[in-house]
């Protein structure tokens, strides 16, 4: 199936997909963040999103 261009959230909430545009701007409004935040947060913590909004939680405080 290929992807929908009108669905503009990822296809999996439980992971952060940061090769499409429009993954990358849902993660960064969803967790107020800017690219560069999320890119190092996956980078540091993986793609899981849980272990992003861990990670950056803990490194808010």
């Amino acid at each position: 199936m290929s992807d929908n261009l009108h669905n503009r959230g990822p296809q999996d909430r439980s992971r952060i997909n940061l090769h499409e545009k429009w993954e990358v701007q849902y993660w960064t409004k969803e967790l107020g963040v800017t690219e560069q935040e999320l890119e190092q947060a996956v980078k540091t913590a993986g793609s899981s999103a849980d272990a992003v909004r861990a990670h950056l939680s803990a490194t808010r405080h």
